[in-house]
């Protein structure tokens, strides 16, 4: 994991970032009809100028088709989390829908983070969220650490661009200042809920003349801003939920867009972001499917043609809890720091899923991109079942060890594995070399569900020589002598590549020469010599794995002592 090495990138020159949105964007597209693109995003031109003729039914020449993807548009999507945690389940599916659906139409992905909550920000979480992407193999193009055409990608980074943009809207009218104290507000908070009401602002400012505004200025009293909503909101076509609108003036009061200390508000900063930055689809949780309503308002005051939208389902417990961050197994460095494969956790949570034609087991990231299909996201809550994990990181794993090339890497982890946990009780450092560990793989490919199996104790065998003594072996037969010298005489005389299979046929052929030793009590005997214990995988397989030359040296070694 990366730590500590996160700069501001994408933003050498802040000004012309502001000179080429607010100069070509914000005033031409108040109400001009020329380009509103920036120079960075003609490659996205033509998606974004698209009449918006999907936001009401009564449109026609535009299809209304989930997943509809414009002839030569440009796609572009972002995955917008605030850095007030670190990554969890829920994020990753929603980055991971918007990766896929990025690759699926050649577009890009893009992560943008919304920290204008400066009071909740935690600290490193923005660079884990990034790490985190890595790690699950969904890196996003353009990011706070990657830069971009239109970075910067951190919200606390653009405050002058929100504050041009409020700006904007308060010259026509869309916004207004509003001088409403913290107190005034809770008085009215308070009596709505005394009342069984829904607390919300009763637009007291909207109605201040501008000489009273200009009073309140010259006193420099605080204020904020807020957007005037409208009633009449047009109808919009949601990629996974259809038509849907929300009367949001007829329940809610006007929003604050820019709070007093020039940070805005997410109302105001999505918007912004989502039109400088070419985005073309946003695909985010449903738990923002009301405001959308507002948000479509906002593009249509700036004069901007909106993105389609796209709503995902909720993702929760099997027994239809929701995820809580108290969990503490739902944060991805759960999952790193207990072995479990990137590749099985992308498949866990798209299975439990929807959008995919199927819920097999065992897909990868390329046929997940090749099977998504966002018209085929259905609007039920996905409950996700930890239990089965374990089994999807076997099979990942199967996958994994039988591609030469990944089970390279997996090579040089266990590697790494083996060398932090057995350290200096590594006598015979040949067990670190690569023909013995992939051997090892091999032979348990199938067996374990997470690589750190293979250094828990029960595998310790497979590393360090374990002590046994001549007394100990005596208890279980009194042929040890006998037996043992059968065995180094099979290992001394193998020319061929040992087998399992070849080594059991050859195991009960030496028992038949026992006289007093059933072949279950050989093979009891054997697996204790070779491992210094009573259960594991087969002695033929033990043998297979250790080598003719390091099975000979225990079983002297455990005659001797």
């Amino acid at each position: 994991m990366r730590r500590g090495r996160r700069r501001l990138a994408g933003c050498a020159n802040p000004d012309a970032i502001l000179r080429t949105h607010v100069c070509a964007e914000l005033h031409a597209g108040c109400g001009g009809t020329g380009s509103s693109m920036a120079p960075a995003l003609r490659g996205v031109g033509p998606l974004l100028r698209v009449a918006p003729r999907w936001l009401s039914p009564r449109g026609a020449g535009v299809s209304s088709q989930a997943g509809d993807v414009p002839r030569g548009a440009g796609v572009r999507v972002r995955f917008a989390p605030s850095p007030t945690g670190f990554l969890h389940l829920g994020g990753l599916r929603t980055a991971l829908y918007n990766y896929i659906f990025a690759r699926k139409h050649q577009g890009a992905f893009i992560l943008r983070l919304e920290d204008t909550d400066q009071s909740r920000v935690v600290a490193g979480a923005a660079e884990g969220i990034e790490d985190m992407l890595d790690w699950a193999g969904i890196p996003p193009d353009e990011s706070p650490h990657k830069g971009g055409p239109v970075g910067p990608y951190q919200q606390s980074h653009r405050l002058e661009l929100y504050k041009k943009a409020s700006e904007v809207l308060l010259e026509n009218g869309a916004a207004y200042r509003c001088f409403c104290t913290p107190q005034r507000l809770e008085l009215l908070k308070k009596d709505a809920l005394r009342n069984r009401q829904t607390p919300r602002y009763d637009n007291r400012c909207r109605h201040l003349s501008s000489e009273r505004v200009a009073e309140k200025l010259a006193q420099g009293s605080d204020y904020v801003v807020r957007f005037r909503l409208k009633e009449g909101v047009e109808p919009f076509h949601d990629l996974v939920y259809g038509w849907s609108k929300h009367e949001v003036a007829t329940v809610e009061g006007d929003p604050v867009i820019l709070k007093g200390d020039g940070f805005p508000t997410y109302h105001l900063a999505n918007v912004v972001d989502d039109h400088h930055m070419g985005i073309s689809h946003v695909l985010r949780g449903t738990e923002w499917l009301t405001s959308t309503s507002k948000h479509l308002l906002i593009y249509r005051a700036f004069g901007w043609d909106p993105p389609r939208f796209g709503h995902l389902p909720l993702l929760l417990n099997k027994d239809g809890s929701k995820l809580s961050k108290r969990q503490g197994d739902i944060f991805l460095e759960h999952f790193v720091q207990d072995g479990c494969l990137p590749q099985a956790l992308l498949d866990i949570i798209t299975n439990c899923g929807s959008g995919f034609a199927g819920n097999q087991m065992g897909r990868t990231l390329e046929e997940l991109i090749l099977e998504f299909d966002v018209g085929r996201i259905t609007t039920h809550s996905a409950l996700l079942d930890l239990d089965k994990l374990p089994e999807f990181n076997r099979i990942h794993l199967v996958q994994q060890i039988g591609d030469e090339r990944l089970r390279r890497k997996l090579v040089m982890e266990l590697q790494m594995q083996v060398e932090q946990v057995y350290g200096d009780r590594l006598v015979d450092r040949e067990v670190l070399e690569k023909n013995y560990v992939e051997r090892v793989l091999l032979l348990r490919k199938g067996h374990i569900n997470r690589l750190k199996n293979l250094v828990a104790p029960e595998y310790s065998y497979l590393w360090v020589r374990p002590s046994v003594s001549r007394e100990q072996l005596q208890t279980i037969s009194a042929e040890v002598d006998e037996i043992g010298k059968l065995v180094i005489g099979l290992m001394e005389g193998q020319t061929a590549a040992l087998t399992t299979e070849g080594l059991n046929e050859d195991l009960r052929g030496l028992q038949e020469q026992m006289r007093r030793t059933e072949y279950s009590s050989m093979m009891k005997l054997l697996r204790l010599a070779l491992s210094g214990q009573q259960h594991g995988p087969s002695v033929a397989e033990m043998m297979v794995s250790l080598g003719p030359r390091e099975v000979c040296e225990r079983i002297k070694k455990a005659l001797s002592n």
